[in-house]
């Protein structure tokens, strides 16, 4: 089950039968699991929730919890689209929401929140003024103690001041605590003993520790880390126990499992106990699912294309893997948590299409979401969205589309109809000649090449800044709205590739059904790289992966078989003298100091474009489990079975800027190449077939699309 910001997608898999199921719902915002569960008893008989195993959740519960806790700013990347709000600059007068936080912290740090890294967001923002602190600093409490980088106790813990703090967030009605104690992840003692004392005291609600949430330094990141784990803790627990209650009372008996950001899947208690590491579970699971259809088809390369209806999220594979980082941010807030690189723009079908001061037409990224959702929907929306275009364009057949909702060709055109005038579209636009538009027709197609346009910078961002050309990338496009999109982001990217996968609108939750069970500990250890320090590192390793282990014997999740236990290990290095690294893989028992040299001078040749001879410093060791839940998961599910009428239908060409009586063809019908300009139908996508653009049925299930005028 994938919530997005529009609809619900389920993916049922029946391992036994290799029945695959798919269906959407409208998300319901106020109250996720109430979307969740209606499409349960939609498309679910009892009797296969009776023998479910697993139950996987891609949820945006943690992110909503947050998001109401810093205000009402957009969530994303730090390289964001024009017309896109800055993460962290919060609009004057509206009063926040969310959980009230306090902090418990050593005397002298009290302000780490404030401070930052000491930097502007935007250096050259004249005007840039810093978020607030997501605590206040009336509920940020000092406490005198100190634990030195070695763990060595310089100054015992104070439990007065304590005991004070929890008077304090007795008055002031705190929801939740963070301790972040100095050096706590060498020596916990300290925190364990606050926990405690807060206990002691009569507090009852959640208490976040940072050595429990991050074993890693730098006090802003994991103070940061820690206080966002209490603001999504609050939400998070209630929400997944309640849900699982629901399903329970439904007959389900297996075991429910939620999605990390950093790919993979936690257990219920896991999620419950680390709800940091969920904030961008929804994200991910398109970009899995790519990874794993990349490999399986031998694509080199693969940029990952999810169009929803509320944003656009895209993410670069190659050769099969996932693009992991081990720090993310959200809102402008950095986590220390394993973090598939998921770039976001607010360019989905649901973008809000409007008129500038300056008189220039603009998509999203405010977005017109679940409810009322776009004015062809006609469940009480009015402002004309990417939807509304595309069906004025005919990039999707009139009618009734997953979800049990019907979509209204007038109603889309009544409401781009008062964008043409302020953009003084009521004469001839384009090239000369029969092929300019005017009035509504030019508005819905402004409104397409902008999305398009705002999509491909965000492609730009993970492939061009990295260094990779992505001509030489394949374009997995998925989501409800990523097949329509396919065919304009290969012209704006030049791109001679698009795979549609089966289930497109469902390819999201595609992933979730992949998902084995992830988990990861990271610890700080600085020293120099040497023959002295592998010996250290690989104890160290082991005593995580013991880490890791207990919570498996916790949980009971037992893998099929000893070899489906996958053991990671990763490195943190930098050059001596500076300040940031690359993460390394390691290759415990088989690495000396010169293969590693090796690799990460390689690393960072391809990152910086240069080497350098100075010698290197452990910075952090990694240690990741993975448990495979089921070996035999099909790598790519069949695409539903549908009629093979043919229909013809009125269809704007983006190419030739015309209109065109073109095939709309079922894709199961698809049995040979399929020259466009055509539309291909499934049960939850609609593809959208340009002039010269071809379309072949790979054995697979994909369907390819290629530039006939490609290189």
């Amino acid at each position: 089950m994938d919530v997005g910001g529009t609809f619900t997608d389920l993916v049922l898999h029946d391992a036994a039968t290799g029945e695959i199921r798919a269906a959407k719902q409208p998300t319901t915002p106020r109250a996720p699991e109430l979307g969740v569960l209606a499409a349960v008893d939609a498309a679910v008989p009892a009797e296969s929730l009776a023998r479910c195993a697993h139950f996987v959740h891609g949820t945006t519960v943690g992110l909503n919890a947050l998001l109401e806790s810093t205000g009402p700013r957009e969530s994303g990347p730090r390289n964001r689209e024009p017309g896109v709000e800055k993460p962290g600059v919060e609009k004057r007068g509206v009063e926040k929401r969310g959980a009230v936080v306090g902090l418990v912290t050593t005397a002298g740090f009290r302000d780490v929140l404030e401070i930052r890294r000491g930097d502007r967001d935007d250096p050259y923002d004249l005007f840039w003024t810093p978020p607030p602190p997501l605590v206040p600093r009336r509920l940020r409490v000092e406490v005198d103690e100190r634990v030195a980088a070695d763990g060595g106790v310089v100054r015992e813990l104070d439990p007065a001041g304590v005991r004070q703090a929890a008077r304090l967030f007795e008055a002031e009605g705190v929801d939740a605590v963070a301790v972040v104690l100095i050096n706590s992840y060498v020596d916990p003692g300290h925190e364990l003993r606050v926990a405690e004392l807060l206990r002691n005291a009569g507090f009852t609600g959640p208490i976040s520790l940072s050595h429990e949430i991050s074993g890693e330094y730098r006090e802003y990141e994991r103070t940061s880390t820690t206080v966002v784990d209490a603001i999504v803790r609050h939400r998070m627990g209630p929400y997944l126990h309640n849900l699982d209650r629901e399903l329970r009372a439904r007959g389900f008996t297996g075991r429910l499992l939620v999605t990390r950001s950093g790919g993979g899947a936690l257990t219920l208690d896991e999620a419950v106990a680390r709800p940091f590491e969920t904030i961008l579970s929804g994200p991910v699971a398109g970009a899995a699912a790519t990874a794993r259809l990349s490999a399986t088809l031998g694509i080199g390369t693969a940029i990952a294309a999810d169009v929803g209806g509320t944003s656009f999220d895209t993410a670069l594979v190659e050769d099969g893997r996932l693009p992991l980082l081990f720090q993310g941010e959200v809102v402008g807030l950095p986590l220390q948590s394993p973090w598939v690189d998921v770039r976001s723009v607010g360019a989905g079908g649901g973008s809000i299409a409007y008129v500038d001061p300056g008189g220039l037409l603009r998509v999203g990224p405010r977005s017109a979401g679940a409810d009322p959702g776009p004015a062809c929907y006609l469940r009480g929306g009015a402002e004309p969205t990417v939807t509304d275009a595309a069906l004025h364009l005919g990039l999707i057949p009139a009618g009734h589309i997953s979800g049990g909702i019907s979509l209204s060709a007038g109603a889309a055109a009544r409401a781009l109809a008062p964008l043409a005038g302020p953009l003084a579209l009521s004469g001839t636009t384009g090239p000369p000649g029969p092929t300019g538009i005017e009035g509504v027709d030019a508005v819905a197609e402004g409104v397409i090449r902008i999305a398009s346009a705002h999509m491909a910078q965000a492609v730009r961002g993970v492939t061009v800044e990295r260094g990779v050309d992505p001509r030489g990338a394949a374009i997995v496009a998925f989501g409800g709205a990523g097949p329509m999109f396919g065919c304009l982001l290969a012209d704006e990217l030049d791109v001679d590739t698009v795979i549609v996968p089966p289930n497109a609108g469902n390819f999201s939750a595609v992933g979730l059904v992949q998902a084995d069970i992830v988990r990861s500990a990271a610890r700080t250890l600085v020293r120099a790289l040497d023959g002295e320090a592998l010996p250290v590192i690989e104890r160290l390793a082991d005593a995580l992966f013991a880490r890791l282990t207990a919570v498996e014997r916790l949980t009971a999740v037992e893998p099929m078989a000893a070899d489906d236990v996958v053991r990671e290990v990763d490195l943190d290095l930098r050059h001596r003298g500076q300040e940031h690294t690359l993460t390394i893989p390691l290759r415990p028992g088989e690495d000396d100091v010169e293969s590693i040299t090796a690799r990460f001078s390689d690393a960072y040749h391809r990152t910086f474009g240069h080497r350098l001879p100075d010698p290197l410093e452990v910075v952090t060791v990694r240690a990741t489990t993975r448990v495979v839940l089921d070996a035999d998961r099909p790598p790519v599910p069949a695409p539903a079975a549908v009629d093979t009428a043919r229909n013809v239908t009125r269809l704007w060409s983006f190419r030739r800027r015309a209109w065109t009586e073109a095939p709309v063809v079922r894709r199961s019908a698809v049995d040979g190449p399929l020259e466009g300009p055509a539309l291909v139908l499934e049960p939850t996508a609609t593809t959208y077939l340009d002039a010269g653009f071809t379309a072949e049925a790979h054995p697979s299930g994909c369907l390819v699309i290629r530039r006939k005028d490609g290189r």
